[in-house]
């Protein structure tokens, strides 16, 4: 196993253009011995016409996406590293959002770096169904720039290239702000025929924290071998 982070992986030389502190944020893995938690204020979360509540409904039911809206939504982003079943480095991806007073949503993915794909693949939702490819970029102010391409999905013995039709396409946009020490997301999911779905922005702040013991809470109920 690679003793560098799978962004830095999948980043090669251009992992040093990031801003120190997306560095230091990105650079968590189980070598590292670190992970990050960072908490803070979605100031819009918003979502697609009414004919898209179907779609992001059933999103709900594995934990990829939500129908709520709203502004000013407190939220927690935990990122820890740690080795899965199949001996893959994986860096958790989950996202908790205090929509309403008694209503919390969560997006959850899990990321590994694929030495056959040559990227990042992101297992989106509580159980890796769906396998998504994603191609990185740094910005000239130092951001992280990320756009999702092909997905698959796996359950027991069905595996296939999920159509593009019935899914969204991500970009997501994470920098650091120097002046307001914090960092700012912002986050569009779009479909090809029904337009845009989903999104978020908002800024947040990050603890590290020393160790690799990644909490059960944030793992996914089950693993994926296939990428």
């Amino acid at each position: 196993m690679s003793t560098e982070s799978i962004f830095r992986r999948a980043l090669g030389e251009d992992f040093d253009r990031l801003h120190p502190q997306m560095q230091r944020r990105f650079g968590v893995g189980v070598e590292a011995g670190y992970g990050c938690v960072g908490r803070g204020v979605m100031t819009e979360v918003r979502r697609g016409p009414w004919w898209t509540l179907p779609f992001l409904a059933i999103g709900t039911m594995r934990n990829i996406m939500f129908p709520d809206r709203g502004r000013d939504i407190p939220f927690q982003i935990d990122n820890y590293a740690y080795v899965d079943g199949y001996g893959r480095e994986t860096v958790t991806f989950v996202r908790t959002m205090q929509v309403r007073r008694n209503r919390r949503r969560r997006f959850d993915a899990t990321m590994i770096h694929s030495e056959a794909r040559a990227r990042i693949v992101d297992y989106l939702g509580t159980h890796q169904h769906l396998a998504v490819d994603l191609d990185l970029s740094v910005g000239d102010d130092g951001s992280l720039r990320l756009m999702s391409g092909a997905q698959r999905f796996y359950e027991g013995p069905i595996a296939f290239r999920f159509p593009m039709l019935f899914s969204g396409r991500a970009r997501l946009t994470e920098r650091y702000d120097d002046e307001r020490e914090c960092y700012v997301i912002d986050l569009e999911v779009h479909n090809d025929l029904l337009g845009f779905l989903f999104g978020y922005r908002g800024t947040f702040t990050c603890e590290f924290i020393p160790g690799t013991d990644a909490p059960a809470a944030v793992k996914p109920y089950r693993e994926e071998a296939r990428e």
